[in-house]
């Protein structure tokens, strides 16, 4: 089991079920933050007094500070986290159970739990931790059953800068100039158009502006 884990939470009640949690697993130490750049302040302490956490749990999205954030979500802290120390188990426990936005997270390689804030939810995240600390990987259910019956869309290169330069409000024909610049086929306005409808259908967006907010809300792009 760990000995030392280091708690991303900024609601209250979220925090004392948390805490409630690692004092039935009897973890010797935990540590308790509310935001992110807090949270890697105590890891760099930890690490320079050669008392590492081996775990971090931490939500995804954290409320606003009236300071000035250099890591604003928990994506940005256990990404800066691992960066450091490769070795750290990162749980997300968090109400962000879309399945893309999990897909996403979870291909990038730097999660072991991925455990959903709903009725189970600290039921789940006691199973996780259980299940971490012996080196396996642990999913919330539900989670993983959307994401069975779901054929989700793989936003590509070519997608991301779609969406992006839309995003910044390039027109269509803009964005068919930059393509052919710089050779990333198809390039023709009605190539550009079908990817478009493909992925509204696909994300369930009624308009092109629909689908920009859906994925930026995603952080998709």
């Amino acid at each position: 089991m760990f000995k030392k884990i280091l708690a991303a939470e900024d609601i209250d009640n979220i925090k004392l079920g948390v805490s409630s949690i690692l004092k039935q697993l009897k973890i010797p130490e935990v540590v308790h933050v509310e935001y992110c750049d807090e949270a890697f302040l105590e890891f760099k302490m930890a690490i320079q007094d050669n008392a590492p956490f081996d775990l971090l749990i931490t939500d995804l999205s954290f409320k606003e500070s009236y300071r000035k954030e250099r890591l604003i979500s928990g994506e940005h802290l256990f990404k800066a986290l691992k960066d450091v120390d490769p070795t750290i188990k990162v749980i997300v426990y968090t109400m962000e159970d879309h399945p893309q936005r999990f897909d996403s997270l979870w291909k990038s390689g730097l999660l072991d739990g991925y455990v959903c804030k709903d009725r189970r939810g600290l039921e789940n995240l006691k199973e996780a931790i259980e299940q971490v600390a012996k080196g396996e990987k642990y999913i919330s259910q539900h989670l993983a059953d959307n994401v069975k019956q779901k054929n989700l869309v793989e936003l590509n290169n070519y997608d991301i800068e779609l969406l992006s330069l839309l995003a910044d409000g390039a027109t269509q024909d803009e964005i068919q100039h930059y393509f052919k610049s710089k050779n990333m086929k198809p390039f023709s306005r009605s190539s550009i158009e079908k990817r478009l409808r493909e992925l509204r259908t696909e994300f369930g967006a009624k308009t092109t502006i629909h689908l920009i907010r859906l994925l930026a809300d995603l952080r998709l792009i």
